[in-house]
């Protein structure tokens, strides 16, 4: 019987050398995240300097954050069912054109109401960023090191941008005296890399494993053989699966139901975490007493967990495997939080503060890159996009509901509630599917007519 496109497509990538075209798409897709994650994870290093120009009160600032978080949840599960049905590569220039644009425009807006808007938008853009990110780099990923890619794309663009986001608020608050500077000053920096990602990344190639299971079988065999990948010597068969028209929303919750709500769940618990305390925490540190400058430099400190948590990741996920590796960062993460909402002193707060960023960012970014393998290339944008988005959707309710229990029931309380949160994603983890290590994606989940 003859081998079909996708089988051959999916084996040739998953057995494939590393090539000049490998780094070209593995870097695009690493930049194109740097100017993604660096928007969320300086929105908390912004807040006070917005709070301090008179433009918002801090009840505005929740509400400017969360618009952006409802803009990324939208943005993250529609993006899914868009590109599994009109490919990777439109959706995915698409995405951070929207982004740019109005980044820069919500840099310029006039009032709280535009900037919302704004951010909405710019939010629709960056939602469907993540998500794309994962999933077009883990389909053009040999098997044997795909672990280790996908943390390289991490730590290109999503744990190094941490410190750098920071130390550019930093640098913007030592260059302008006016707080209203530094806050558009940065936004519009950031627009206007990803504008320069997005023109070139009109050179990347569409996704072979996502043209071979939709008809466009010949187009993957000229993307592999710019891969330094042969053409097959024997006629190829077509089965269900070539040309699939199957509802890539409605396939992922008919065959896949308990994959996806665990990554709903393990999703809320990292990003309720990463993005909901990570807006909120030099805030916290400015009310303990600490400058708005000293609250960043102790910001910055911790964010260094981030790049030495993706650098482990590179070693462990295909030594040890993602279940395994992010189960027990979950509990660790659960643990330190409630150490760190104890911490007094600056240096306790700091190490404290560390450890807790490294295992949220370990077992997070673990739980993410495992997502993003288990569902079928018909449906594995929408598979990933379903978990991320509702798990954003739950973070812009996370990012109020701390500064509320805050003032209510103290930071104590705080971290307890997120030790809990930390504790049942790390449960939730071992429902996500089978191991993924070392395996081709189509031994995890086969495409499916």
């Amino acid at each position: 019987m003859a081998q079909t496109i996708e089988a051959f497509v999916g084996s040739a990538l998953d057995d494939a050398k590393i090539s000049p075209l490998h780094r070209r798409v593995i870097g695009l897709i690493a930049a194109g995240y740097f100017f993604d994650v660096i928007d969320f994870t300086i929105l908390g290093s912004l807040i006070p300097y917005i709070i301090k120009s008179g433009f918002t009160t801090p009840g505005e600032a929740a509400i400017i954050g969360s618009a952006a978080i409802f803009g990324m949840c939208i943005g993250t599960a529609g993006q899914g069912e868009f590109s599994d049905r009109f490919g990777r590569r439109f959706i995915y220039q698409f995405n951070l054109l929207l982004f740019g644009i109005f980044t820069i425009l919500g840099a310029f807006a006039p009032s709280v109401t535009l900037l919302a808007i704004c951010r909405f938008i710019a939010g629709l853009g960056l939602g469907a960023e993540q998500p794309l990110a994962f999933a077009y780099a883990g389909e053009y990923s040999p098997k044997r090191i795909r672990g280790r890619i996908l943390a390289i794309v991490h730590f290109i663009g999503g744990a190094c941008v941490w410190p750098i986001g920071t130390a550019l608020v930093l640098l913007f608050g030592s260059m302008f005296d006016s707080a209203d500077q530094v806050w558009r000053g940065v936004w519009i920096v950031i627009g206007v890399g990803a504008l320069i990602v997005w023109v070139f990344r009109f050179t990347l190639p569409e996704s072979p494993r996502y043209l071979a299971t939709h008809g466009r079988g010949e187009q993957a065999l000229n993307v592999l053989e710019r891969l330094g990948i042969a053409r097959p010597k024997e006629p190829l068969a077509t089965d269900a699966a070539s040309n699939t028209k199957s509802d890539p929303f409605a396939l992922v919750f008919r065959m896949f139901p308990r994959r996806v709500i665990a990554g709903m769940i393990c999703f809320t618990a990292f990003f309720g975490i990463a993005i909901g305390l990570g807006a909120w925490l030099p805030n916290i540190m400015n009310a303990k007493g600490f400058t708005i400058t000293k609250s960043l430099q102790y910001t910055l400190v911790m964010n260094f967990a981030v790049p030495t948590a993706s650098i482990f990741m590179m070693y462990a996920l295909d030594k040890f495997g993602r279940k395994i590796t992010s189960v027990f960062a979950f509990i660790g993460a659960g643990l330190m939080a409630i150490v760190f909402g104890n911490a007094g002193t600056p240096t306790e707060l700091m190490v404290a503060g560390f450890v807790m960023v490294f295992f949220v960012q370990v077992a997070g970014n673990s739980m993410q890159i495992f997502t993003s393998e288990v569902f079928p290339t018909n449906a594995r944008a929408s598979g990933f996009g379903w978990a991320s988005g509702v798990g954003r959707l739950a973070t812009a309710f996370i990012l109020p509901t701390i500064l509320w229990i805050q003032n209510g029931w103290g930071l104590t309380t705080v971290f307890a509630c997120l030790a809990t949160l930390l504790f049942i994603a790390a449960v939730s983890v071992t429902q996500l599917g089978p191991e993924a290590r070392q395996k081709g994606l189509d031994e995890l989940a086969p495409p499916t007519g």
